[in-house]
């Protein structure tokens, strides 16, 4: 079932003359490649469902590693940091990847069309799961990619196959997790609501009690709820959320380290300095010259 996927993204990225990834003409539809394993990549994940046709990739949330292979996907049901790399590739049969940004309204809709929630049968609350790709999900993705092809086409069928995709994953084994991270006024998503507060303020001083009380629930709850969710701690998830907004800013606006340090929360450089080197593995100084350098 997997090549006529690889047929078709081959196809599409040998066509590309700019860097992998390559963001399509189709809503939050990109494709990746590459020839080589890569060093971890820092990034704000969005809620996706990412894809591997060929090779293989992992992807760590707070300290949960996720290894996910051709023929399977990681699907991510929040906005939340991670790093993920490329740990199967080569120039013979190169990485090929596809990500496609759930949208969360469409899904909520299929939800509340449904005649019964779905059950997971599990109830982990995780909202990142690997899954296996083929059948239907994989006949989506592939009409998803097609789709490039015909732009006339795509504000009729990209809701359609949006829809589509939303319910297989429903009907999937990890369902009922989805649908609780989808439905208003779940438990669940009383957090998501909290996180999506705390990814709005993360530069402030935000406590534990204004999150829970976001959330509606006790501070002891809340905290429980939000690493079973996120596989990380709040104060972990905005420290990482300042420390990739502050690469960014070091790299693309050449922001200098104190002034990104302020703009992204810290009151002290040192201390940026200290958990920005072990969270990339440098200072901040040497490594945004070696990103600058590796990018020139």
């Amino acid at each position: 079932m997997l090549d006529p996927l690889i047929d078709a993204v081959t196809r599409y990225t040998n066509a590309q003359r700019g860097d992998n990834p390559y963001v399509t003409a189709v809503e939050g539809l990109t494709i990746l490649r590459s020839s080589h394993e890569t060093r971890p990549n820092h990034l704000i994940h969005e809620p996706a469902l990412c894809i591997v046709v060929q090779g293989a990739k992992a992807t760590t949330f707070g300290n949960r590693r996720f290894d996910y292979k051709a023929g399977q996907a990681l699907v991510v049901s929040i906005e939340t940091p991670a790093f993920g790399r490329v740990i199967e590739a080569s120039p013979d049969k190169p990485f090929l990847g596809i990500v496609i940004e759930l949208n969360l309204s469409i899904m909520r809709e299929v939800v509340e069309a449904l005649n019964t929630l779905p059950d997971s049968g599990v109830a982990t609350r995780s909202a990142v799961f690997v899954a296996n790709f083929d059948g239907p999900l994989a006949d989506c993705a592939l009409r998803m990619v097609r789709l490039v092809d015909t732009p006339q086409a795509i504000p009729m069928i990209y809701p359609l196959l949006m829809r589509e995709i939303s319910y297989w994953l429903l009907s999937g084994p990890s369902g009922g997790e989805i649908a609780r991270l989808a439905l208003a006024g779940s438990h669940s998503q009383r957090v998501m609501n909290a996180i999506h507060s705390l990814r709005e303020r993360f530069a402030e001083s935000v406590s534990i009690e204004d999150l829970a009380r976001t959330a509606q629930m006790s501070a002891s709850a809340f905290h429980r709820e939000f690493k079973a969710i996120t596989s990380m701690t709040p104060l972990q998830y905005q420290k990482q959320l300042r420390l990739i907004e502050a690469r960014r800013l070091m790299t693309a606006n050449a922001t200098n380290v104190e002034t990104a340090a302020f703009q992204v929360g810290y009151e002290s450089a040192s201390q940026f300095s200290r958990e920005y080197s072990r969270m990339f593995g440098a200072p901040p100084r040497r490594e945004v010259v070696a990103l600058k350098r590796v990018a020139s």
